[in-house]
This record gives structure tokens, sequence and C-alpha cells, in this order.
């Protein structure tokens, strides 16, 4: 089986089924006459941008697409719209956001690949940022502070 193949399978199962398990989206697969391991079905998370978001009171596979041409543009968009205070603690950086956006915000801020920015961890409502140095997370936590909307 292609990889192309298996993708597109995964991304229409994926956009029509509320699959939150990898263990559902391979029975899904093998529904579609697609035998994958476990291992492959990771693999293609991840190259494939798929992250995992609250819908209504449950969690979901969704592929994280940014179709916006200006990705910087977004991550700002972003962080008007969903973060609610961001704290520099040396070389890292503490970010809060309304519930369910910090994942989203994690993969904008990863695909970005900013020199400024190590790496993220997100939680439900919480990004932590690191950065190499205290100088590249004070201009990380400088970014979120002139795009941060006050009146969240």
């Amino acid at each position: 089986m292609k990889k192309e193949v298996r993708q597109a399978a995964i991304e229409r199962i994926i956009n029509q089924f509320p699959i939150s398990k990898q263990e559902q989206l391979m029975h899904k697969l093998k529904e579609a006459g697609i035998n994958a391991t476990q291992a492959t079905i990771s693999r293609d998370i991840r190259e494939m941008n798929i992250i995992k978001q609250q819908d209504g009171d449950k969690w979901r596979y969704m592929v994280y697409k940014n179709d916006n041409p200006n990705e910087l543009a977004h991550l700002y968009e972003l962080i008007e719209d969903s973060v609610t205070s961001a704290e520099q603690i040396q070389f890292i950086n503490i970010v809060h956001t309304i519930p369910s956006y910090a994942n989203n915000l994690a993969a904008v801020i990863d695909d970005l690949k900013l020199d400024s920015i190590s790496g993220t961890v997100a939680g439900h409502d919480t990004v932590v940022i690191f950065s190499a140095n205290n100088n590249y997370a004070e201009s990380v936590n400088k970014m979120f502070m002139d795009h941060l909307n006050i009146e969240l």
C-alpha cells in the first residue's frame, strides 16, 4: 500500500468519524481494506500534522492545516483569539489559553520553526514553550504580550 493512498484514507476517515484512538483508526482503515501497523499509523499521524482537539465534550483527531499563506500572521491571530496570559520564567514561557486551544497553538508554533523556540509541550489550556536561553525566551514573551488580547 502506497503511503499517499494510506494517508489520504486516514484524512478521509478522521474527517468523517470522531476518531480518538489509534486503534479506532486502525480498525476503520482495515474496514476500508487497508492494513497498517500501529507504528505506521503513529508515523502517519506525525507526518500529517494530526492533533487531538476537543470537539464538544470529547477529544478527537483532527488534521491541522494552515491555509493562511502568512503563517506568522496566523500565529498572531491565534494569540489574540485564544491566549489569556503569558509569563516568562528564565528560558521558559508559560502560556495560558482558553480551554481546548493549547494543542492548536503549540502545533502552529512548532510548524513555524522559529529560531527563538526550541520546543513546546501542550496540555488542555497551557503551552510550555522552551527557548535555548533567556534572551530568546524574552523575545518570545514580548511577541505574546504584543499580540495578547487583554479583553479575553
